[in-house]
């Protein structure tokens, strides 16, 4: 559904997050960071922080300039990205350092991993660190861990790092800065009957389908992504914002009412525990289930062995693993009770079966209905 903008969602949050691309970053003929607009857009963090509100940055922006600095032309391989981002990490911190030093306001470095995310301990290491750090007064400045990451192990786009932030650490609202203002019912550079919309409050098939197919969806980094960050967001109960980060003040322009597509949650947040299951980037495998187990999952109930025909892929007992319906749709998510190789042993069969089975008393259930959470 959408509709139309009545509040403020800026200045109504108590904690927000703003996540800044390496195209407004950075000057990409010359790799030097935009200073101007870096001064700018602290300059906007700086006046929201003296109303009382606590900020958060999510910056890309450390490859594209660290391989100027060590003469590397594009394409990368993946070791020079690393070197690159070793190297452009440390000019960006000094460059929100600078900018933000000039208005009394502490900045820290935050790296985050994938695996920061996946694993539940991290996770909640990670949330530690940043609410500490805004207690004390800080503004962490947060990017992924270019240097160590992997192709395997990277979120792919810092959208949905930004997202996985907000929902980390309560965020109200978070600001994804594009070279787009919004959602737009069709690609607006190639039908100029595209229709702008101002207010979505439910991802529907509809709506995903307007983002375009992965890697050709419009904007900067691709709309799929961003949709893949407002699911996130509408599942922690944050507002989130898509809109152009060029002009200068970008933030004081999106409170004062620029174009934006506003993503609204209508219903409350879930539990903190089923947050991070919802949020889970990297599912590792896929259980297929029979008619009768789809509509006890849509009931309430946990998922047994007895109502899953199918199992794809490796995962250990407590990893990610997607539920899915007998024509591939995605109906849930949730944290295997029993690793691969047990669990393709007792599908089909019994609770009362499984220890007759396996040769040792397991859980009833595949995935309990406390570690379950339905994709709608």
């Amino acid at each position: 559904m959408t509709g139309t903008r009545t509040n403020n969602p800026i200045a109504e949050s108590r904690r927000l997050i703003v996540k800044i691309g390496s195209s407004l970053l950075v000057d990409a003929a010359t790799g030097h960071i935009r200073r101007a607009w870096l001064e700018s857009l602290c300059d906007d963090v700086a006046r929201v922080r003296a109303r009382g509100q606590e900020v958060i940055l999510v910056s890309s922006g450390a490859v594209a300039v660290g391989r100027r600095h060590l003469n590397l032309t594009p394409p990368l391989r993946l070791e020079e990205k690393q070197a690159a981002a070793a190297t452009g990490q440390i000019r960006l911190a000094h460059a929100y350092q600078e900018a933000l030093a000039k208005h009394g306001v502490t900045v820290a470095q935050v790296l985050l991993t994938l695996d920061d995310s996946e694993d539940r301990q991290r996770y909640l290491n990670a949330r530690s660190t940043l609410e500490t750090l805004l207690r004390l007064g800080a503004v962490p400045v947060i990017n992924e861990n270019d240097t160590v990451a992997t192709a395997e192990i990277r979120f792919g786009d810092n959208d949905r790092l930004a997202a996985r932030v907000a929902q980390m650490t309560g965020s109200d609202a978070l600001v994804l800065f594009s070279d787009i203002d919004g959602l737009y019912t069709a690609d607006p550079r190639k039908d100029p009957t595209a229709r702008h919309l101002p207010v979505i409050d439910d991802i529907t098939p509809e709506i995903e389908a307007m983002a375009g197919d992965p890697g050709t969806g419009y904007g900067s980094g691709g709309m799929v992504t961003k949709l893949a960050a407002a699911k996130i967001c509408l599942s922690a109960g944050c507002r989130m914002a898509i809109c152009k980060g060029d002009p200068l003040h970008p933030l004081a322009a999106l409170e004062a009412g620029a174009m934006a597509s506003w993503f609204i949650p209508t219903t409350g947040a879930r539990t903190a525990r089923k947050q991070w299951i919802f949020g889970s980037m990297n599912p590792v495998g896929r259980l297929t289930l029979d008619a009768g187990a789809v509509r006890a999952l849509a009931s309430g109930k946990s998922l047994l062995p007895a109502g899953v025909v199918a199992i794809d892929g490796e995962f250990r007992q407590g990893d990610c693993v997607q539920v899915v319906d007998s024509s591939g749709r995605v109906l849930a998510r949730g944290l295997a009770a029993y690793d691969s190789a047990d669990a393709a042993r007792i599908i089909g069969h019994k609770s009362a079966d499984i220890e007759t089975i396996l040769g040792w008393h397991g859980r009833d259930e595949l995935i309990h209905r406390d570690d379950l959470v339905m994709e709608g």
